[in-house]
């Protein structure tokens, strides 16, 4: 069998034939011809038989390794003139446009990219991290599915941190799908108007729920451009803001032990800051011990601690709404007479978003799972240290936790 024909076989590129195959030190080249005399455009679905010209020099692509060799695809292509366009080189069956690697070889390492560390991809596939970026942002482009819009019903919204200072990328998750269906970077109300731009008014128009946090940006929004929806805010995030304002108790507790003669007061009670906030039920015995202290105590401590365990007890998830209802006013006001000025602001905030709060109960919508998604994109992000743009972290999310199903080549149907 002729070393042409074996390479055929082996590459199984859809398209081509090999003329011919030269071996180097380190590196297999590839030389084919495209079988079809159409020209394509690479930019939109254009073809012609008329040719421009053809190049003066080869193009060439990084195929997948063949052991310790890597494979270099290389062809003579012939460019076009598109009427959209202009002048362009044509388009080939078995890369993605403006790239220098095969779809294969793209695919591998965005599944890769998914599943394993930075240096993990860089070593094994031979290529920097940046260039992992570019191939996740081609391959989530040709690979969401454009459907992934159409008849959504219930939604959340949510952003997550992609690198220090302040960086945020906004998720929108489909309730039904279980699926991260849209994001941009930023946290602010411009960017969920330009999710509502993209889903235009008649899709917006359908809605029926948005689940989201407290902030005003997301909220304003989705009041803007969908009014029929119901707006329904995560009781998560409502015990999470009563956490916090135990911790500024807390805090303010720790500062006034400061000053006192003994500084061991201090030291001792800032231990008490994980005994306070976490869940009864999961103390560890010292923790326990710890709490029992502060009951004896009292103080403004122990009364911060009662309120955020009575409130935290209304979202058990054993009441209904009424009695969620009857429970969220008598904890306002208990909060609000309370003399902790944490507190009385958190009872202004609860009452002013009470009416989301008691939907979420109601239809049993909530950001459990952006959030649970969204636990899994820290995740991510965080193995995939090093990406210097939010479209590269945004592309590596849709792979991880989108709507695209990405087949390894030899998944793939023998072409």
């Amino acid at each position: 069998m002729r070393v042409t024909t074996v390479f055929n076989r082996l590459l199984a590129l859809p398209g081509i034939t090999v003329s011919d195959v030269s071996f180097g030190a380190s590196v297999v080249t590839v030389d084919v011809g495209l079988r079809r005399r159409r020209l394509l455009c690479p930019e939109c679905a254009f073809s012609t038989r008329a040719r421009h010209d053809t190049r003066a020099v080869d193009s060439s692509w990084r195929h997948l390794d063949l052991g310790r060799w890597r494979v270099t695809v290389r062809a003579r292509l012939r460019r076009l003139r598109c009427p959209t366009h202009g002048v362009r080189v044509e388009g080939v069956p078995f890369a993605r446009p403006g790239s220098r690697f095969t779809a294969d070889f793209e695919d591998l390492v965005a599944f890769l990219a998914t599943k394993a560390d930075k240096t993990t991809i860089t070593r094994l596939q031979r290529i920097d991290w940046d260039t992992v970026g570019r191939i996740c942002e081609r391959v989530v482009a040709d690979g969401l599915d454009p459907g992934r819009l159409d008849g959504l019903v219930h939604i959340g919204v949510d952003e997550v941190s992609w690198r220090r200072h302040h960086r945020y990328l906004t998720l929108i998750t489909d309730h039904t799908g279980k699926k991260i269906i849209w994001g941009a970077p930023g946290k602010d109300a411009a960017t969920m108007d330009a999710f509502f731009d993209e889903l235009g008014t008649q899709r917006a128009a359908q809605l029926e729920a948005v689940s989201m946090d407290m902030g005003a940006a997301f909220n304003k929004s989705a009041r803007e451009h969908a009014p029929d929806a119901v707006i329904c805010i995560d009781p998560f995030h409502a015990v999470a803001i009563v956490g916090d304002a135990l911790d500024v108790v807390r805090r303010q507790a720790w500062n006034q032990l400061r000053q006192l003669p003994d500084q061991g007061a201090a030291k001792r009670f800032k231990g008490a800051r994980w005994a306070l906030l976490k869940r009864p039920d999961n103390l560890t015995e010292d923790q326990s011990a710890t709490l029992r202290r502060l009951r004896r105590q009292g103080g403004n401590v122990w009364r911060a601690y009662t309120l955020k365990e009575a409130f935290r007890a209304i979202f058990a998830g054993d009441l209904d709404t009424d009695d969620v209802d009857a429970l969220l006013d008598r904890w306002c006001a208990k909060a609000s007479r309370s003399r902790l000025e944490p507190f009385v602001k958190v009872a202004k905030t609860i009452r002013r978003f009470r009416d989301g709060i008691l939907a979420a109960i109601k239809l049993n919508i909530n950001n459990a799972r952006a959030e649970g998604l969204n636990n899994h994109v820290r995740l991510i992000i965080r193995r995939a240290y090093g990406f210097h743009s939010p479209q590269a972290a945004l592309a590596l999310v849709m792979l991880s936790c989108g709507p695209i199903h990405l087949k390894l080549p030899h998944e793939t149907a023998v072409r």
